[in-house]
């Protein structure tokens, strides 16, 4: 067995920072994959992003180049696959030609028209009978603390879980753990696998944090 880089103190959060090829054949069966993978359409690049210079808590950042290059390799899904009964797959559409053909997509309508950007994201998904869609404003992405390019908003991840039987779920492209965060305001049990450091250190910041505030809400119910 492999051992986490970081486990929350009540053992119910576990982050791995490294490559998923390497991660995932040491870990064993989880319940359900939920994970955003690298859609290689290159987005990102290098752009300034966040909040207006000279106020408070305001701060810009650059997207790491390169990040976005290329999808997922087919071995990374294969495993997907072998882990896991239950999976949700966002940027689906990206892997078409990987995963097997599925009625149950999930919608992200963003509730914006007309802008360059897409108007809404596909979820892939293996357990639902019945496409299902969810609108939400992007900017609750913002609302949320945006960390990563295709961050999702934390309510859209949780509304994915209501689709999840299991317990323990797998993001083996955490990013910056929005799917994390999800799995500790809805009590499940969260892996968390990610590659870069930067990014991994951000998700780990989110998910303490998280945990916290559900600690605090506790103490004040």
């Amino acid at each position: 067995m492999i051992e986490p880089d970081w486990t929350s103190d009540d053992g119910s959060v576990q982050l791995y920072r490294g490559d998923c090829l390497d991660i995932l054949p040491h870990l064993g069966g989880v319940d359900a994959v939920v994970t955003d993978p690298p859609y290689g359409i290159g987005y990102g690049g290098s752009q300034s992003v966040g909040g207006t210079p000279g106020r408070k808590k305001a701060y810009w950042r650059t997207w790491k180049t390169g990040w976005d290059e290329a999808r997922a390799s087919k071995e990374a899904i294969r495993l997907l696959e072998e882990v896991s009964t239950e999976l949700i797959v966002w940027g689906g559409n990206y892997y078409a030609d990987m995963l097997a053909p599925s009625g149950g997509w999930l919608v992200w309508d963003k509730a914006q028209r007309g802008l360059t950007f897409g108007e809404g994201e596909l979820a892939w998904t293996n357990a639902i009978k019945s496409l299902r869609i969810f609108s939400l404003n992007r900017c609750f992405v913002s609302i949320d603390g945006k960390e990563h390019p295709t961050q999702k908003p934390v309510a859209l991840m949780e509304w994915c879980l209501t689709f999840i039987k299991g317990e323990t779920v797998l993001d083996p492209f955490m990013g910056s753990a929005t799917t994390g965060v999800a799995c500790v305001r809805t009590g499940r049990k969260f892996i968390g696998v990610e590659i870069d450091k930067g990014y991994f250190e951000i998700a780990k910041q989110r998910i303490k944090k998280a945990i916290a505030e559900k600690a605090e809400l506790l103490v004040y119910a």
